[in-house]
């Protein structure tokens, strides 16, 4: 299948992204994936990138991306489902809030909690 034709398949955000053009961190990933690929073969060495608004596309399929979530990089397997998607929809930028409980001195209201 060409590009044009996949290009046609897509909704309309990822199909006006991708008749504009890539920029120029998306070429330098795909020529990133394109080389893990060649160098490699069946199984391609990780590729590392902050670039998170590239759709994927299936030459990228099998292949994991090392993606920056903003504090650490997370490692996505590349499937057919993923296809036409952002790849920062999957490496998620922030964390569950989790809340302990209060404890001496974490606020004024907690000297009246009694300690057991």
């Amino acid at each position: 299948m060409s590009m044009d034709e996949f290009i046609k398949l897509l909704p309309s955000r990822q199909r006006r992204s991708l008749l504009k053009g890539l920029t120029n961190e998306q070429r330098i990933l795909m020529e990133h994936v394109r080389q893990s690929r060649k160098e490699n073969g069946s199984k391609p060495t990780p590729v590392k990138s902050h670039v998170r608004d590239m759709i994927v596309i299936p030459e990228m399929l099998g292949l994991t991306l090392q993606l920056h979530s903003g504090k650490e990089y997370v490692a996505i397997e590349i499937k057919p489902e993923m296809i036409g998607h952002f790849v920062g929809e999957f490496a998620i930028t922030n964390q569950k809030v989790v809340h302990g409980t209060p404890g001496i001195g974490a606020s004024r209201s907690s000297m009246y909690v009694p300690l057991k």
